[in-house]
């Protein structure tokens, strides 16, 4: 059994009061430029294969490894306007390239243009994830998500950082794992997760602290065996993603005075071959407010695409994107460190 390491517990802290966004991810550690520069690497797009977008930063949780600051006070949401303006560029983009729209959040499912962007992408023949934090399942108005979700053959992508109920509300408050066991059999009832049904259901592991995720299959396998024996509960793969030095986690390394200590260890764990697969190769993140950037985590950091402001509305096609420049910053060695990681888990 994988062992992994839980006890570093992270001190509590007010993410809509803590300035966590004002701190800066500077320090002694080379920059992640001068470690390409030295090893002789660059990192530009392939061809855009996959359209992340961030639908709002309102959530029913508050997660203290939460790159995105999300929690149920965030206003910010995804206008029908910006949805509409999304399936156009799908339509002007991509032919036999584009394949998978990626929605996320906060919790996607909460902004109601969420819907309407299934079912315009799934009518394209697209592949749609929602990165889904099962909890949201059992809000008021969400109770045919699920059935929506089976009906356009929806993949998920899961949070679920534990198999064990304290480690997870350790992360992410109390009476969200019970709550997440039975999302996990209402998604199980539908299909998900089952053999031969074509409804994938995928899990994800973070670290609870400022540590780098263990090896994916082993720990994959220890979350099946417990979650079959202990739950009847199945599932596809589990992704496993390393904690992002930004935002929240960023404030809680800050706070522990542990952001040198982290930064350096994910440097001297730089993979050259991990950059091989890093998801900004064929990836392009569209903000709520229709603000474009390479990825999710620059969209946090509040980088633009290549370091040049642009929105959905002045550009005429995705493809503008296609073989391009990526804006680069430090945090990018969470996605380049030990085995790698992504939005689908480790990388090598």
């Amino acid at each position: 059994m994988v062992k992994v390491n839980m006890s570093q517990t992270l001190p509590r802290t007010n993410p809509e009061t803590s300035g966590s966004s004002k701190h800066l991810l500077t320090g002694s550690w080379p920059s992640f430029s001068h470690t390409l520069a030295r090893n002789g690497l660059s990192l530009r797009r392939r061809i855009l294969h996959v359209l992340q977008v961030n639908v709002g930063m309102r959530c029913n949780q508050t997660c203290r490894h939460c790159h995105v600051e999300a929690s149920p006070l965030r206003k910010e949401q995804m206008s029908p306007e910006t949805a509409g303006r999304i399936v156009e560029l799908l339509d002007a983009s991509g032919g036999e390239h584009l394949e998978t729209v990626d929605l996320t959040g906060g919790a996607p499912e909460l902004n109601p243009v969420f819907p309407y962007l299934v079912r315009e992408a799934r009518g394209r023949g697209l592949k749609v994830i929602d990165r889904c934090n099962l909890t949201v399942l059992f809000e008021p108005g969400q109770g045919d998500t699920a059935q929506l979700l089976r009906d356009h053959q929806v993949e998920i992508v899961a949070s679920l950082p534990c198999y064990s109920r304290d480690n997870v509300e350790r992360q992410r408050g109390q009476g969200v794992f019970a709550k997440s066991i039975r999302a996990l059999h209402l998604l199980n009832s539908l299909g998900y997760g089952k053999p031969d049904t074509g409804l994938i259901l995928n899990l994800v592991y973070n670290p609870v602290g400022p540590f780098l995720p263990p090896d994916q299959e082993e720990l994959e396998r220890d979350y099946k065996e417990r979650l079959r024996e202990d739950f009847g509960i199945e599932f596809n793969k589990l992704f496993t993603i390393a904690n992002m030095p930004i935002k929240r986690f960023l404030y809680d390394l800050v706070h522990m005075n542990r952001l040198e200590e982290y930064m350096t260890m994910m440097v001297s764990h730089f993979n050259t071959r991990a950059l091989e697969n890093v998801m900004c190769r064929d990836l392009i993140s569209i903000g709520w407010d229709g603000r474009i950037y390479d990825c999710d985590f620059n969209q946090m950091a509040e980088i633009p695409a290549a370091n040049e402001p642009r929105t959905i509305w002045s550009i005429d096609s995705l493809d503008e994107f296609n073989h391009g420049p990526i804006a680069l910053a430090d945090h990018c060695y969470g996605c380049t460190a030990g085995s790698g990681s992504s939005c689908a888990g480790q990388l090598t």
